[in-house]
């Protein structure tokens, strides 16, 4: 995750270079991980299908999981708990698309993933339950790495859940100061104190283009 030194991570206003600006794809590689995952919101960027016409829902689609039949090495998993996405294809540049979904799903919604060949998780009946999507990403796609780079929502949650095992961060030497942005962690506070007290260790510190500092922590008493 690339964020500015008070923790914003809008980061098109700034002012990076080429080579700054490919940081976060160039750190994100080393991990060669075969997955990465955002929310609703930041995956509406990447989502650019449209709706089919209103149905009546006359034949129910199961509400069990589904994997499409292609060969499938590398995902994008996007958490929609409404079904509020509608895709044009079924990859975001060559990542075969994972939604995940609750059960209040329509039937014509499951129609339209399964006519873009879109694979789907069920993992909750109203909400989506995390521990359950990463035990069914390891087992149904045998992903064991996965990288976040989803916004502050699903970033906080994530944590909150203890469900974080490294932050890697991309420290840009900005001061955004903007007020109402997405910042790193958006969903933590008062009520939720776990998340907060567990100690990260600083793993590495590397200084990489246009000052842009690469840390890495992980947990650690």
């Amino acid at each position: 995750m690339i964020m500015s030194l008070d923790g914003r991570i809008a980061s098109s206003r700034w002012k990076l270079s080429t080579e700054g600006r490919a940081e976060y794809e160039a750190t994100a590689a080393t991990y060669q991980a075969t997955a990465w995952m955002c929310g609703r919101i930041t995956m509406a960027a990447f989502a650019r299908g449209t709706a089919p016409a209103p149905g009546s829902d006359a034949y129910a689609i199961p509400k069990t999981d589904y994997i499409a039949p292609q060969p499938l090495t590398s995902y994008a998993v996007a958490i929609d708990p409404s079904g509020k996405l509608y895709w044009a294809s079924s990859d975001i540049g060559g990542d075969h698309i994972i939604t995940v979904l609750t059960k209040k799903v329509s039937s014509t919604y499951l129609a339209h993933l399964q006519s873009r060949q879109i694979s789907y998780l069920f993992a909750g009946r109203e909400r989506i339950d995390l521990p359950t999507v990463l035990e069914k990403l390891a087992t149904r796609f045998q992903i064991k790495t996965l990288i976040l780079e989803g916004g502050g929502k699903i970033n906080g949650t994530m944590l909150r859940a203890g469900l974080i095992d490294e932050l890697s961060l991309l420290v840009a030497p900005v001061a955004d100061g903007s007020s109402g942005t997405p910042a790193l962690f958006d969903t933590l506070d008062s009520r939720t104190p776990d998340a907060a007290s567990v100690r990260w260790r600083l793993h590495t510190l590397e200084r990489r283009a246009d000052d842009i500092v690469w840390l890495r922590y992980r947990q650690g008493t």
